[in-house]
């Protein structure tokens, strides 16, 4: 099992995980695939200080992705979608 600091690889910045965070506080990250839901509770509160209430997991799919004749696939990845307890908040998101 890997440390706490390294079960969380970073954050997911786009769009709608920007869109999520301003209407209902919930942080994206992209975790080890072997991670579970208690590590990824655990690893947040410890990394961030702050009180986690709900961790939803979902593994995204590898894309094949084809540059001329040669064709490759990007690897499954995992994201874990945190949302923390009222009043708290993670610095990276807020800019």
């Amino acid at each position: 099992m890997p440390e706490q600091h390294h079960l969380i690889v970073g954050p997911v910045i786009t769009e709608k995980t920007s869109a999520a965070f301003q209407a209902r506080k919930e942080y994206a990250f992209r975790v080890q695939s072997q991670a579970t839901k208690p590590q990824i509770r655990a690893a947040i509160e410890a990394l961030f200080d702050v009180t986690v209430t709900d961790v939803r997991t979902l593994v995204m799919r590898a894309k094949r992705k084809s540059y001329g004749r040669y064709v490759g696939r990007r690897p499954a990845w995992k994201k874990a979608i945190v949302t923390l307890k009222e009043g708290d908040a993670i610095q990276v998101f807020e800019g």
